[in-house]
């Protein structure tokens, strides 16, 4: 698809000095106008990396998801909580996994009703390719440099506090290594 021709002018702040003069200054309607834009803009670059593994964004999180637990699988309500996602959301994207055979399901042996999704070799390899051609594009935030990517965390940590995604105890960082608990979190059954 080719891409659309650059405007002349920035739409957001233009929206954001038609708005001003309307109904006053309000600067989270700029600022959402421009996340959501960034989201829109990272998607397509991401999404256009994955698409040839067969993945969305979506699948390629589940991927890693499951890489990250010590067995390489997770009960499907884990997997649902972690991606913050709807259990249909998880559902489907692990049928398409499956499909892909990048995962196979499995009866949770620690709870009759629950189900496991579990990594298989194929889908390990294609994390790994995927995920090796994600960084070298910087999941598509080249244009910020490791101090600006940590900011932008620090920045939207604040919002994700608010809608209670976590315990607002928990230390903030960016890492590349996880704790030793996130790995014997991801694969503790979910007890529900």
């Amino acid at each position: 698809m080719p891409k659309p021709l650059s405007l002349p002018f920035d739409p957001i702040a233009r929206a954001d000095e038609l708005w001003t003069r309307r109904w006053g200054a309000v600067p989270s309607m700029a600022a959402i106008t421009s996340i959501m834009r960034a989201h829109q803009i990272l998607l397509a670059e991401v999404d256009a990396v994955v698409k040839p593994y067969g993945l969305t964004f979506a699948r390629y999180e589940a991927l890693v998801l499951l890489t990250f637990s010590k067995a390489g699988e997770l009960p499907m309500s884990k997997i649902g909580e972690r991606l913050m996602v709807h259990p249909t959301s998880v559902t489907n994207t692990i049928d398409r996994l499956r499909k892909s055979g990048l995962v196979a399901k499995r009866p949770n042996p620690e709870d009759g009703r629950g189900t496991l999704a579990v990594i298989t070799e194929k889908g390990r390899e294609v994390c790994d390719a995927a995920t090796e051609e994600l960084m070298a594009m910087d999941f598509g935030l080249g244009a910020y440099d490791s101090g600006g990517c940590e900011e932008i965390f620090a920045l939207l940590r604040p919002l994700r506090v608010a809608a209670q995604d976590f315990d607002s105890d928990d230390e903030p960082r960016v890492s590349d290594e996880p704790r030793a608990s996130d790995e014997s979190d991801a694969a503790r059954p979910d007890p529900s």
